[in-house]
């Protein structure tokens, strides 16, 4: 597989992550804040259930946009500035 073939499909899955608007405001927030464990992100967006943020959480770090990191029984989300730069540059603005 050629480098522009991967490219392409790294952008399709980071652009269809980021099409839905619970994604997209998840993103945004994790720019502004970084390290928040899912309980955290919940409690901001204030209308999203418990098992959908952690779908979403999910399609967001398997297109590489959110690093994770664990501690104990909490998982801390941040934004991958560099992927987001490079596909994403509105969410660093």
């Amino acid at each position: 597989m050629s480098e522009d073939h991967a490219n392409v499909r790294e952008a399709v899955k980071v652009y269809k992550a980021l099409g839905e608007p619970t994604r997209l405001k998840i993103a945004l927030l994790l720019t502004e804040e970084r390290n928040l464990c899912c309980s955290d992100i919940g409690s901001k967006l204030e209308s999203v259930a418990g098992s959908t943020l952690s779908h979403h959480l999910k399609q967001l770090t398997e297109c590489g946009l959110l690093n994770l990191r664990k501690d104990g029984t909490y998982i801390y989300y941040s934004v991958n500035r560099e992927l987001a730069k490079k596909y994403a540059p509105y969410l660093l603005e």
